[in-house]
């Protein structure tokens, strides 16, 4: 699937004034994709509003040095979100919002989409998607190119991390050849490799690192090992002094287990209810698996929210796993 450059050109060329937005619990992809397409659009002389439903975690700061991301209610007031045209960036989910969702509903100008993730809702906007990509970065560093703007040192930051994470640091089924011609000229442009691990992974505070083990501690096998689960609840937060962005990527710990096939993280939310990290590497769709709980994502990795009991969830969402592992490939 390729999407309409020149459509999303002529758009971005006609507007003045723009809102991007992305998902809540923003991780490297949101945040870099916004940063990225925040450049290129003052690239293009025009004004950019960055602004988030949840604040960019501490240990992603780094991206945003001059804190021109905001959080809506922190920062600024739904009221005071005003431009020509919102453009939501990594995410087709309404859930996935949170508190800009209402912000979309009633921004009058146009509305534009640009993901790569396979779900959507019906969001009011203008898609633009390509889902094979393993990364929205990747997609706004194409359209930096389509639009003949410059990708700054600090652009090429941002979306280099975005690329790198999304694919787990180019491990995952998702990286192509393609992906490593775009790493190649984000590099040229500026982006250091071993800098950004360095800020993301080499920096832990100790509540992460206790954080992580209780994660590994909990970590249970069935099916001959091939499916796993975890799980966070709200209580570990304080007592190992952990922050809740800590649990970013903590599902991808237990995919290092010898056989394993699907894995599920439970992370209880501190408001209630509880976030599900879906992990695959057979044939099991984790973006059909988290659809049945009104989330989406790939078929490789996918999220969804889902409220009630813990181990009423927890066997709920198991036996869907199961099946899912037991239905023909």
């Amino acid at each position: 699937m390729s999407l309409d450059w020149d459509r999303l050109a002529s758009i971005l060329k006609s507007q003045k004034r723009f809102i991007l937005t992305s998902h809540i619990r923003p991780d490297c992809d949101a945040l870099g994709s916004e940063l990225g397409m925040a450049g290129i659009l003052e690239g293009m002389g025009k004004q950019v509003e960055i602004v988030n439903g949840h604040p960019t975690p501490p240990g992603l700061a780094f991206l945003d040095p001059s804190q021109k991301i905001k959080t809506i209610g922190e920062h600024i007031s739904p009221d005071e979100v005003a431009g020509d045209c919102l453009i939501v960036l990594d995410t087709s989910a309404w859930a996935q919002l949170g508190p800009m969702a209402d912000v979309l509903r009633r921004f009058p100008g146009p509305k534009l989409c640009i993901d790569h993730h396979v779900g959507e809702d019906e969001l009011g906007t203008e898609f633009f998607k390509d889902t094979s990509a393993e990364a929205t970065g990747h997609l706004v560093t194409l359209c930096a190119k389509k639009m003949g703007v410059p990708i700054t040192r600090h652009m090429a930051t941002a979306l280099y991390a975005a690329i790198a994470t999304d694919t787990g640091w180019f491990r995952f089924a998702s990286t192509t050849s393609a992906t490593y011609r775009i790493i190649a000229e984000l590099m040229d442009a500026g982006a250091d490799p071993s800098g950004v691990y360095g800020d993301l992974y080499e920096r832990d505070t100790l509540g992460r690192v206790r954080l992580r083990g209780r994660i590994l501690a909990r970590t249970e096998i069935e099916m001959d090992g091939r499916l796993v689960s975890t799980h966070v609840f709200k209580e570990d937060f304080p007592e190992t002094g952990a922050l809740p962005s800590d649990t970013e990527d903590a599902i991808n710990l237990t995919l290092a287990i010898a056989g394993t096939k699907v894995g599920v993280i439970f992370i209880e939310q501190l408001k209630g209810g509880y976030k599900m990290s879906f992990r695959s590497r057979c044939h099991v769709d984790c973006n059909k698996l988290a659809r049945n709980y009104g989330g989406g994502g790939h078929r490789a990795a996918a999220g969804a929210f889902i409220e009630g009991e813990f181990q009423e969830i927890r066997e709920r969402v198991l036996q869907d796993m199961r099946d899912a592992l037991l239905a023909p490939a």
